[in-house]
């Protein structure tokens, strides 16, 4: 499962644009009021300090959410309220910008002399129409796309299946409050190279991908049940149990998608808290995992690191 769980883990917010995700609206995910403790857990929230009164809040987050998993966390409004800015993985607005989805159509899709039934088993291919009828799409559409598409596009339909929509994201409450309240924000990354995350894996590799996905469909819903049980408390080891239990067998993958992106980011990190600033990081729960996490990569350079439940001094 490890190539669906590290989608989810990561990438939901390109399996968005895969399904021709809609501009969000401003008013399209809970208030501000939505945001207080109901005792279900003290969530994925740590707090490094840093010289000059800098501070940094890890906020690790889910890109897609169900109403009914609100309120989250006072931790998160905890981190918007002492922060200064927001850091998103993408700039504000990209992930609901043009330039993802028809950057993502673009690599995603084969020539006119191929197709996915062309590059893919006969039993993948079978799979995909299975699919496609269930869900009352043409599976002559699917046949366009290259298999990593096609996995962001089940994964994407089975999650809203469940009610999880990325209006109800974490990421995009506070992108879209933190632009009401005229509050700043950054990315980390840009459309391109997290488009190229996906778009530069092997042959084989996309075929794993597709293989895997369409055979686990039917466990989304215990395995989303159980991934955010784990995050509404903060639980790293269980989070890092259930992402990446067969890691070690795709150790390229994992330093493409993970490990490579926490040592880049690390550094403008460290710069932000020498500088003094107060900020609110959001990134994928799966980046503050393991020993490659935000959180070990931060200690090591010497930084405190506390849950949030752990902190007094605001």
């Amino acid at each position: 499962m490890f190539f669906r769980r590290l989608i989810l883990a990561v990438s939901l917010s390109l399996c968005v644009a895969a399904c021709e995700r809609q501009e969000v609206k401003a008013d399209a995910t809970p208030d501000a009021a939505a945001f207080v403790s109901d005792g279900a857990g003290d969530g994925s929230v740590w707090v490094v300090d840093g010289p000059n009164g800098g501070r940094l809040f890890l906020c690790g987050t889910i890109h897609i959410l169900r109403e009914k998993d609100y309120p989250l966390a006072p931790g998160y409004e905890a981190a918007y309220m002492y922060s200064d800015k927001l850091v998103l993985e993408l700039p504000p607005g990209a992930a609901s910008g043009p330039e993802l989805t028809s950057r993502m159509s673009q690599l995603g899709m084969y020539s006119a002399d191929s197709s996915l039934e062309k590059n893919v088993s006969r039993e993948t291919w079978q799979a995909v129409m299975k699919w496609s009828v269930k869900h009352g799409l043409e599976a002559s559409s699917m046949n366009r796309f290259r298999p990593w598409f096609v996995a962001l596009l089940v994964t994407s339909m089975e999650y809203a299946a469940l009610g999880a929509k990325p209006d109800n994201g974490v990421d995009t409450h506070f992108e879209q409050r933190a632009k009401k309240d005229g509050k700043p924000g950054v990315g980390l990354e840009t459309v391109e190279f997290q488009i190229q995350l996906f778009a530069s894996l092997s042959d084989p590799q996309q075929r794993d991908l597709l293989a895997q996905t369409l055979a686990e469909v039917s466990t989304v819903s215990v395995e989303f049940e159980k991934l955010l049980k784990a995050w509404k408390h903060g639980d790293l080891d269980t989070l890092q149990g259930m992402l990446f239990s067969e890691a070690e067998k795709y150790p390229d993958l994992m330093n493409l998608f993970l490990t490579a992106r926490n040592l880049a980011w690390v550094g403008p990190l460290e710069q932000m808290l020498k500088k003094g600033e107060k900020v609110m990081v959001l990134v994928g729960t799966g980046h503050l995992t393991s020993d490659t996490g935000l959180i070990e990569l931060l200690r090591k350079r010497g930084y405190r690191v506390r849950h949030y439940s752990e902190v007094t001094d605001f």
